[in-house]
């Protein structure tokens, strides 16, 4: 607190809050938000599917996300494959496939597809997966936005 130094009525202490710390710590939290919010968006733009959960599913994606940090899959409209945004060729995706499935324990793998992409296309990664010896496959999807 600091003391008054005029001729003041009052003589004594003086009650300012002193805004100053909590600027500094707000612009601290400030440039923490600005470095980490690009980090948690995907690079690769994939228009998913809804999907409305019931509540076993979010239990079972609770459970899921236990088990580490999951592989990604994405699937454009055009069947451009990405390992975790990275651009990847089916056979490399094999390969890399059968080594995330001998790793204890294994990650979780997440098939993201775009809305208009062939649910073949998500078949053939899907048996892909399951043949590397792939356990956990999940689908991502958008949920319903209720009105």
């Amino acid at each position: 607190m600091a003391m008054s130094s005029g001729n003041d009525s009052g003589g004594g202490v003086m009650a300012d809050i002193n805004v100053t710390p909590l600027v500094d710590v707000m612009l601290v939290l400030l440039i923490i938000f600005m470095i980490t919010t690009p980090l948690m968006n995907h690079k690769t733009k994939v228009e998913l599917p809804r999907a409305e959960l019931t509540p076993e599913v979010k239990r079972a994606d609770e459970a899921r996300n236990k088990n580490g940090s999951p592989i990604t899959i994405s699937v454009t409209e055009s069947g451009e494959l990405f390992w975790n945004d990275e651009p990847i060729s089916r056979d490399l995706i094999e390969s890399r496939l059968s080594s995330e499935a001998q790793k204890q324990p294994q990650p979780p793998l997440n098939l993201r597809g775009d809305r208009t992409t062939k649910l073949r296309v998500i078949n053939e990664i899907t048996k892909i997966a399951q043949q590397q010896g792939m356990l956990d496959i999940g689908y991502v999807a958008t949920r319903e936005k209720k009105n």
